[in-house]
């Protein structure tokens, strides 16, 4: 099919690959403009951006597609359909009705459960048991489209955001490809109920509260790691936790620590401006007193 796809971050570069591999021809890629990033601030392109300059595909990288001017421009690529993947940008319904078949996003939950910003960590945090990919067929409303293929994916206790995410994007690109293959098709309503939001992550709420249960504590950290990632203060310094595991009680360990029922055992940390460390290789350089709690 000629497509145009638009997306930002690695997540999406998965199913852009997928579509190149497939034989699609991408007539060009849409992404969210060059942001400063680095010690010296300077412009740094998008991943999709990068990979589609590496395969020699158009990028268009504009801050916004409400003008007319840009519609038309879409338009002109009589595109078969476009495929939307975490772009960043709402499409105005003269974007969503350029394609012949319309627009096809990945989205990183079972809707209607997680529609938003964040579902992959909201999902985690939330303690769900299970979560997925859905392929919708776009419309105005915030991922209201109809549904088109629904994969799923276990949440377990060793869960975390990086995993999940690397699991959906590579079930979501899987899932397009099937999709693109009767595009014609109608979908199917998502269901009324059970509508829910992932609002995006604030760092006002990634500071771990060890009143709560060790579980939710669990789910708290795997859910924003590795990014934003959730942090406590242990011994004055600011230290973000990545990996944790819910125990019936605080064990004789001195990076296990009671919470409001149970208690959690510290796996992989992070002092500011250090690299991940395992548990012991932690210890070893940032000795921590057997009486000590975190903050």
């Amino acid at each position: 099919m000629k497509l145009v796809f638009m997306g930002t971050p690695d997540f999406a570069v998965v199913t852009l690959k997928a579509l190149v591999a497939a034989g699609h021809e991408i007539v060009a890629v849409y992404s969210q403009p060059p942001r400063p990033a680095g010690r010296g601030q300077s412009l740094r392109p998008s991943p999709v951006q990068d990979y589609a300059a590496e395969q020699g595909i158009e990028a268009r990288t504009p801050h916004s597609l409400k003008s007319t001017d840009e519609q038309k421009s879409f338009a002109d690529l009589k595109a078969d359909a476009a495929v939307v993947v975490a772009y960043g940008l709402l499409l105005p319904q003269a974007i969503l009705d350029a394609p012949r078949f319309g627009c096809f996003n990945v989205h990183a939950s079972l809707l209607p459960r997680w529609r938003g910003a964040a579902p992959i960590q909201r999902a985690i945090m939330a303690g769900d048991a299970e979560s997925g990919v859905t392929i919708m067929r776009m419309e105005l409303g915030l991922d209201t489209g109809p549904m088109m293929k629904v994969g799923r994916a276990p949440i377990t206790p060793e869960t975390t955001a990086s995993s999940l995410h690397d699991e959906l994007a590579a079930l979501g690109a899987k899932l397009m490809l099937e999709v693109l293959n009767h595009p014609e098709n109608a979908g199917t309503l998502q269901p009324v109920e059970g509508v829910t939001y992932a609002k995006k992550i604030d760092k006002a709420e990634t500071k771990i509260d060890f009143s709560r249960p060790a579980p939710e504590v669990r789910n708290h950290i795997h859910g924003l790691s590795p990014f934003p990632g959730a942090w406590c203060v242990l011994a004055g310094a600011r230290v973000k936790i990545l990996k944790a595991q819910a125990v019936d009680h605080a064990m004789k360990d001195a990076l296990t620590f009671a919470c409001g029922n149970g208690a959690i055992k510290f796996l992989l940390l992070q002092r500011e401006g250090k690299g991940v460390m395992d548990a012991a290789t932690f210890l070893r350089g940032f000795p921590i007193a057997a009486d000590m709690k975190p903050t």
